[in-house]
């Protein structure tokens, strides 16, 4: 398995995949960094990504996750080919409000039938500070893109 050695490529084959991904676009996530084995997305807070106490939803964590974790297994894998989420685990260390969520999506394995990823979501308040928000562990498996 091997991808794009040119990073302009890489990242571009990564966001045009991105831009299909309906539920991102909707709650207006971000891609912010692609490099091989690693890719790393920002949520914004707003009120299409929060649960009844007002704090970021577990869900909307887990799906961030999920993408950052699944974009980093994508960079690893030929052109043609897609991935998809087989399972994951995730912890949640923290609920915020306000400010942003960054997830950065870590390949630990990439191989031929299973990739496993890992992802840290971290909350950024208006001050830049940095807080731990949750941890995932995934498992993926490439597929031929239909698209």
């Amino acid at each position: 398995m091997s991808a794009s050695a040119d990073p302009a490529a890489l990242f571009e084959r990564i966001n045009q995949s991105f831009k299909r991904q309906g539920m991102m676009q909707h709650l207006q996530a971000l891609l912010l960094r692609v490099e091989p084995g690693c890719v790393e997305l920002a949520l914004p807070f707003s009120d299409k990504v929060t649960q009844q106490q007002g704090g970021f939803h577990g869900g909307a964590m887990g799906a961030l996750a999920d993408i950052a974790g699944g974009y980093a297994a994508l960079t690893v894998i030929a052109e043609g080919m897609e991935v998809v989420t087989v399972e994951y685990k995730i912890n949640f260390l923290n609920s915020f409000q306000g400010g942003e969520l960054r997830a950065t999506g870590k390949v630990i394995k990439g191989g031929k039938r299973i990739i496993v990823t890992s992802a840290q979501v971290m909350h950024i308040d208006a001050q830049g500070k940095q807080s731990a928000c949750a941890v995932m562990q995934q498992t993926l498996m490439p597929v031929p893109q239909t698209y």
